[in-house]
This record gives structure tokens, C-alpha cells and sequence, in this order.
């Protein structure tokens, strides 16, 4: 069996191997069904590999134009859809390759000079990565914008806020939406950070080792647009962190969307009603002909399940592995290909859910902070006022609740006379203190629901985000 993929035979190996794969074990081995998708940066990081080869002297100029203009209608094709390798290409790099040898002849076979596909994988991974940040990023932000629309509309909205999943004090609704606009400002930092370390070229490192071809490995790096070339030619091809970093920075946005979802799911209940889902974004049942179902948020909050095994995975594949690369590696590129995607399509769902797959009832919302005890605290606070230690207040305040359970009634309900006897203190001025838009905007500290610091954040937030009101 001579030849090999340079030799025009039908095997990929050298010489040294007398017999082919096993069927099965051909099958397994392969990865061409999903590395495909790193076609176009295959075909970027070639280009500049064979103009440096040239820039260098070890190849003619000639030659690595032939190259240039190979891989470009390697890419045409693939465009046209009559690229399209197969299992005994094994995998995308040897695709290229292959097809380049049959377009070119014995140009083709120069390409590979001087470079590995261990190293030509970290990098095609690398520069696939790179333009998903790139994607995710403004994808990001419109869903930011996407919250501060609603926040802006529900400015003076108010919306019971919870601990315990207990009613705790009422806020205003568009500062609960800003919570995640906040949320979702970490996700993007963290994903730029991501991409600082993404941002460096193993292109050259070869193997393992290094190479002796006199290579210049920054100007392919910069012809490729990254920050520089990692020092150590092992940690180079043996270096996947970036895949977990991305991929735990891409769970913590899951799990930002899934809080999200997840209080959805609660708002559109028939027992909050906070919510109504309209067609756009909700199924109905197949027996049951009255439901609207919220499919958006249930589905988000179960695909997180996919992104946090997928990190889990790649922690597993890695912790074990000597230096330097080694054929495990071959299970990252689906894990991270499905964290990409998947993250993708909630974040795109989340988005047109909260532009018009729901609106607020702020007729539910008012009736509801209105009647609990969640200004229960604020009578604690007008006694602090009135120089009551707060632990006094505090205890002052719970026995004035357990009474009003005790009958029925809320704190509004209880005369001025019965307050009285709880502390003279008390004035008519507590009933003004108790309404829940008072509640509201008396909490002017600073990052607090007040009305006067919300609309600072609304502004804030218009700003960042190059929002303006049509």
C-alpha cells in the first residue's frame, strides 16, 4: 500500500504501514462528520501558512500563489456545495490536503511543510472560536437591549421582589429586569476575557516540538489576526483551557438565562399571572384546549443541562492527558461545537420571548403588592426614624403582624388608635409610609429600586448600550 495522501494511494499513512484500518475502526477513528465545520479556518490558516513558507524562502513565491489560489477554489466549491470529503478523508485537514494534490499535483504535497496537524487543529480551533466570541457578543447586547425595553416601558411598574421565594418587599419592575442587564454585562466581560486567551497562534509549533524549517511563526500569526504565539511549542498543541474557559464562562450565561426562564415560567402561571405569553412564543396542549404553554423558557432552562455536561466532559478529557497531544483532543470539538450552539439558540429564543413573547399585567401586579405584609419592614424603619433601636422596631413590627394574621387584616387595615398601642410613636403619616409606590421610592441608597436611582440605571444602560427611544 504505497503512498499514503502524498503518494496518491488511498491510505493517509506513510510507507510504514502494510495494512489499512479496519472498517469499524476507520469509522471510529474519523472525525471528518463534525471537523468539517472547521473548513473555512482550515483553509484561512493554509493561506497563511504557504505565504510565510514563501516569505521565508522555502518555497518559490510561484508555488505558494499555485497554493493560495488552490485553496480558494477548495473554498468556492465548498461554497457550491461539490466539496464534499468523505470517511477516508479521516479528517478536514487531510481533506484539504487530498484535494489540493489532485488539483495541483505535486505543488499540493509542499503545503504541509513545516507544520503538524496537531498544530493546525489548535489553530482552525482557535480561529473558529474567535469569530463565535465575536458573534456572541452582539448577541448579548440585544438581548440586553431587549430587557431595557421593557425595563424603560415598566419604569413605574411595581412587582412583588422575593427571598425564599417568599414575599419580601415590593420593587420596581424594571429594576428587577436591570438585575439581568447586569447579569448579562459579567457574561460579555467574561467572554472578552475569554477571548484575550483564545487570541494566541500554536501555528508552528508542529508536533511537539518545533521545526527545523526556518519558519516565521509571528507573521503567520499576525497575517491570522492574533495577539501572538504561545512560547512553548508543548503547551502549544497540548493546550485546550481555552475550551473549558469558554465553556464555563458560556454556563454561567446559561444559567443567567435559565434564572430568567425560570421566573417567566412563574410569572405566566395561573397562580401569579404576572404574565400572559402571547402566540408567538407558547404551544398549546394536544388534550387540553385551554393551555398556553411557556415551551421558550421550559426549553432553556433544560438545555443548560447539555452546556454544563459538556464542560464537565471536557474537564474529564483533559485532566489525565500527558504532554504533548494526544488523539482524546478529538472529542472537543463536538463538545464545544454543541456549547456554542446551543448557547446561540437560547440566547436568540430568550430574546424574541422578552421582545414579544410576553407582556406584563400590571393590573395583577399592582393587586399583589398591595396585598401582603412585604411593607412590613418599612413600619421598622419609621420607628428607626423616630430613634426606636431597630431591634426593638424589628420585634414591634412582628407582633403587629401576628396580630393582623391572627383577624385577618393587613397592616393598611389596622386604625391609628390599634397602632398606637403597639408604640406612641405612630403617627397618620404611617399609612403614606405603607403604600407600596412610597415603599418603592423611599429606596433612594445607592443601586437601590427608588424610582430617582432606577431612572439614573435607565439612563446609564440607554447610554451603554446606544439605546434610544423611537
Amino acid at each position: 500500500m504505497a503512498g499514503g495522501v502524498t503518494g496518491g494511494g488511498s491510505a493517509t499513512w506513510s510507507d510504514r504501514f502494510e495494512q489499512g484500518l479496519h472498517p469499524a475502526i476507520e469509522r471510529f477513528n474519523a472525525s471528518i462528520g463534525f471537523d468539517i465545520t472547521l473548513l473555512q479556518e482550515d483553509l484561512d490558516g493554509s493561506i497563511a501558512h504557504a505565504r510565510m513558507l514563501a516569505n521565508c524562502g522555502v518555497i518559490a513565491s510561484d508555488e505558494a500563489e499555485l497554493l493560495c489560489t488552490g485553496l480558494e477554489q477548495i473554498r468556492a466549491e465548498a461554497e457550491a456545495g461539490r466539496f464534499q470529503p468523505g470517511l477516508e478523508d479521516e479528517d478536514v485537514h487531510f481533506a484539504v490536503e487530498r484535494k489540493l494534490i489532485a488539483l495541483l499535483g505535486p505543488v499540493g504535497k509542499k503545503l504541509h511543510t513545516g507544520r503538524s496537524r496537531n498544530d493546525q487543529v489548535g489553530t482552525d480551533l482557535r480561529l473558529w472560536l474567535r469569530r463565535r466570541l465575536d458573534e456572541l457578543d452582539p448577541q448579548i447586547q440585544g438581548f440586553q437591549t431587549a430587557l431595557l425595553k421593557q425595563a424603560r416601558d415598566h419604569r413605574s411598574t411595581l412587582i412583588p421582589g422575593y427571598t425564599h421565594l417568599q414575599r419580601a418587599q415590593p420593587v420596581c419592575l424594571a429594576h428587577h429586569l436591570l438585575a439581568y442587564v447586569e447579569m448579562l454585562e459579567r457574561d460579555r466581560q467574561r467572554l472578552q476575557d475569554v477571548r484575550k486567551r483564545v487570541n494566541w497562534s500554536p501555528l508552528g509549533a508542529a508536533a511537539l516540538a518545533g521545526t527545523p524549517v526556518p519558519i516565521d511563526r509571528r507573521s503567520t500569526a499576525q497575517a491570522l489576526g492574533f495577539d501572538g504565539i504561545y512560547a512553548n511549542s508543548l503547551d502549544a498543541v497540548s493546550d485546550r483551557d481555552f475550551t473549558v474557559e469558554f465553556s464555563a464562562a458560556a454556563s454561567l450565561l446559561m444559567v443567567h438565562l435559565s434564572r430568567l426562564a425560570e421566573e417567566v415560567i412563574f410569572w405566566a402561571s395561573e397562580e401569579c399571572g404576572f404574565v400572559r405569553l402571547t402566540d408567538r412564543c407558547a404551544t398549546g396542549s394536544s388534550l387540553m384546549p385551554q393551555k398556553k404553554n411557556p415551551d421558550v423558557p421550559e426549553l432553556v432552562r433544560g438545555k443548560c443541562g447539555r452546556v454544563f455536561g459538556h464542560l464537565q466532559g471536557l474537564l474529564t478529557m483533559i485532566k489525565g492527558l500527558p504532554l504533548a497531544y494526544n488523539k482524546d483532543f478529538q472529542e472537543d470539538k463536538e463538545a464545544l461545537f454543541d456549547v456554542v450552539s446551543t448557547t446561540k439558540q437560547c440566547l436568540e429564543a430568550m430574546t424574541i420571548l422578552i421582545e414579544e413573547g410576553l407582556s406584563f399585567r400590571p393590573d395583577r401586579l399592582e393587586a399583589a403588592v398591595g396585598s401582603d405584609f412585604s411593607n412590613a419592614t418599612d413600619v421598622a424603619d419609621y420607628l428607626v426614624a423616630r430613634q426606636v433601636p431597630f431591634r426593638e422596631a424589628y420585634q414591634i413590627v412582628g407582633a403587629v403582624v401576628k396580630q393582623c394574621l391572627s383577624e385577618g387584616l393587613l397592616l393598611r387595615d389596622l386604625s391609628l388608635e390599634r397602632w398606637q398601642q403597639f408604640h406612641p410613636a405612630i403617627e397618620v403619616d404611617l399609612y403614606e409610609a405603607l403604600a407600596p409606590r412610597q415603599v418603592v421610592a423611599a429606596r433612594t441608597s445607592e443601586g437601590g429600586t427608588g424610582f430617582t436611582r432606577v431612572e439614573e440605571q435607565l439612563a446609564l444602560w440607554s447610554e451603554r448600550l446606544g439605546f434610544t427611544a423611537q
